[in-house]
Formats: C-alpha cells, sequence, structure tokens
C-alpha cells in the first residue's frame, strides 16, 4: 500500500477543502476504497475521513412521504427502518440482496452510490484498462467477458455498475445531494453516474472535492409502495454481485397501469432506467404479454459486448420476473432471501 495523509475533518465545510486537494479521496466505510488501495487499483495521496462528521447519518420522513438520507447511513440500518421499508420496499429488498450482513453494517448510502466497478480487468493492475489508466486500452475486450455490459458501452469501457441499491433508487427518481466547493447542488440519481463513451475514467458527474451529502426519494415515489419488488439473478444465491437485476413499480387502478418504473441493472456502466418499457406498460392490464412486451422495449437497443449475448435474453426474462413480482403485490414480509429468483411469485397486501 502507498504512503498516504488522512485527515479527519469536523465539519462538512472542513471535509470539502480537504477533498479538493488533488490526489484526495473521500473514506466513509472504506467497504470498496480499501479493497482497492490493497490491490494498487487506488493510490490517493491523501484520505479524508467522514466518519465523524455531525448531520450525515439521519434518515429524515417527511410529512409528504418524502425521505431524506444521510451520505453516512448504515445500508443495513436503512434497509431495517420500518417507515422506509414502508414506503419503498422495493429499494430496502435491494440493499438487503446485496452483500453480507457484516457488509450491509458498515456499508454506506453515500459510498454505495459511488463504489467502482468489480470488472476484473480494471481489479488487475498488469491489465490494460482505460478506466482505471486512460488510454491504455481494455483488455475486457478481448478476454473473459460474459458478465459485461449489453447496453450503453463503447469500445474504450465494457464494464457495468455493481450496485443492487442504485437500480431502485433510478426507477423512483431519487435525488443526490452534493456539496462541494462552489456550494450545493441536487443532482438526479439517473444522471449521475456516466457511461464509458471516450472517457470511461470520469464515472460520475462529480466534480473535484463535491461530496455526496444525502440522499432523496420523493414523495411520489412512495406511491408505488403496494407494487414495487426488486429481483435478482447472480451466479450464486448470496454474496454475489448481480449478472442482471431489475426493479420494478406499478400503480394499478381498476385493473388497469396507470404509472410504471422500471430500472435495470448488471447491464451497463450505470443503472439502466427503462422508459421504453414504462410508455409500453401505461393504460395495460398487468399480464404476462404486456410484461413481455415492456422487456423487449427495454432491451430493443442491446448488444453484445463479447461473449454475452445470453444476458440480453436474461435481462428480459428478469424484467419480466420484476413487474410479475410487482403485479401480484409487495408482500408484508420480504422473503427470506431477498430479491431471489426463487422467492414465491405471490403477493400480499403492503401495509
Amino acid at each position: 500500500m502507498n504512503r498516504f495523509e488522512y485527515v479527519r475533518p469536523r465539519s462538512v465545510a472542513e471535509a470539502v477543502a480537504a477533498g479538493a486537494v488533488p490526489g484526495s479521496a473521500y473514506l466513509a466505510a472504506g467497504t470498496n476504497l480499501l479493497d482497492l488501495m490493497k490491490i494498487g487499483v487506488a493510490r490517493p495521496g491523501r484520505l479524508v475521513d467522514l466518519n465523524h462528521l455531525p448531520g450525515l447519518d439521519g434518515i429524515e420522513h417527511q410529512a409528504d412521504g418524502a425521505v431524506r438520507i444521510g451520505a453516512q447511513v448504515r445500508n443495513a440500518d436503512l434497509a431495517h427502518d420500518p417507515g422506509f421499508r414502508r414506503r419503498f420496499p422495493a429499494v430496502a429488498e435491494a440493499l438487503l440482496s446485496g452483500a453480507s450482513a457484516q457488509l450491509r453494517n458498515a456499508a454506506t448510502v453515500g459510498g454505495n452510490l459511488l463504489q467502482r466497478t468489480r470488472c476484473a480487468w480494471f481489479q488487475d493492475t498488469a491489465s490494460a484498462c482505460n478506466r482505471r489508466d486512460p488510454g491504455s486500452g481494455c483488455d475486457a475486450r478481448g478476454g473473459e467477458n460474459r458478465l459485461h455490459a449489453v447496453l450503453g458501452w463503447s469500445e474504450h469501457c465494457i464494464a457495468t455498475h455493481p450496485s443492487d441499491f442504485c437500480v431502485p433508487l433510478a426507477a423512483l427518481d431519487a435525488v443526490v445531494e452534493v456539496e462541494g466547493p462552489t456550494g450545493r447542488r441536487e443532482i438526479a440519481l439517473r444522471d449521475f453516474h456516466l457511461l464509458p463513451g471516450t472517457t470511461p475514467e470520469r464515472e460520475s458527474v462529480l466534480a473535484p472535492g463535491e461530496l455526496v451529502v444525502a440522499l432523496r426519494l420523493p414523495a411520489e415515489a412512495a406511491g408505488f409502495a403496494a407494487h414495487a419488488r426488486y429481483a435478482k439473478l447472480r451466479e450464486r444465491t448470496s454474496y454475489a454481485f448481480a449478472v442482471v437485476s431489475a426493479a420494478a413499480a406499478l400503480r394499478i387502478v381498476d385493473g388497469r397501469i396507470v404509472a410504471a418504473r422500471l430500472a435495470l441493472g448488471g447491464v451497463a456502466a450505470k443503472p439502466w432506467r427503462a422508459e421504453e418499457a414504462e410508455a409500453a406498460l401505461a393504460g395495460a392490464a398487468p399480464e404476462a404479454a404486456a410484461f413481455r412486451r415492456a422487456a423487449e422495449a427495454a432491451l430493443a437497443a442491446a448488444r453484445p459486448s463479447g461473449d454475452n449475448a445470453f444476458k440480453i435474453e436474461l435481462a428480459r426474462r428478469i424484467a419480466v420476473r420484476a413487474l410479475t413480482l410487482a403485479a401480484a403485490g409487495t408482500p408484508e414480509r420480504l422473503p427470506a432471501l431477498p430479491a431471489s429468483p426463487f422467492a414465491p411469485l405471490s403477493g400480499g397486501r403492503h401495509v
């Protein structure tokens, strides 16, 4: 591990000032950053410790049904908060499907948004990777790439974003609150992460020194609580990142879908909001044929980036699965294996 300076600021303003120094990195739980430092992928000259900052670890339930979540809230605490689980069940399910219980107890909301790809070529410093070393090439293009992107990729990078949490956030129009050297601003979660294009090293819209301070879910998102699910297909049932995943949320009135939200995970360098699928579902009956049409629309632009054409069909199927689960109704209790395709299809009244 390279030598680095350690800074413990006492306020958000101090943290931003320290983080604006070139070569700095913000440290929350470190469940991703410290791993990358140990293998030489991340080599910050300064770590700015956020764990003692006041005011970033609260969950604020607002009267209109919205919620504001501090960036230092732990994943497990958010997933198990009764009010949050009731209003945003698909987000809680996504959180509980990720990592292990020990990691969920440590990992933070802000850190989850900013976790980096698990592409093996990115994590191997002996390999060419434009994301890690701009201009060096992309060894994933000619290597083992069955789990790589099928949407939004470029010749410069075919990596995928690993987060479960971010997928329902993108579907439900979450907003990220950011503090930086020039002040505070808000960014729609769906715009927060970037597709690779010709600059895959730039993974988000954050400017140097900007710090995520909170995440906000709007009141409208809580209106989907009765029909909202997250589904995740992985190579083993637990403690694994998604091969493909989907978050689906429906509002159903008199046997018709009056509003739909759908986002996919594991298919691109960012959570993929499937607006074409949402439009296809508007006014439709919540049945298999409509869900299949929506899935086709969601993956219409998909193309293999290597030996991964199978992921396109898997993504269609996980979208149908998530929509079917959502239509059946959010269960009063999450299944023993949250987001698992082995969970029963039957739903129930959500209270």
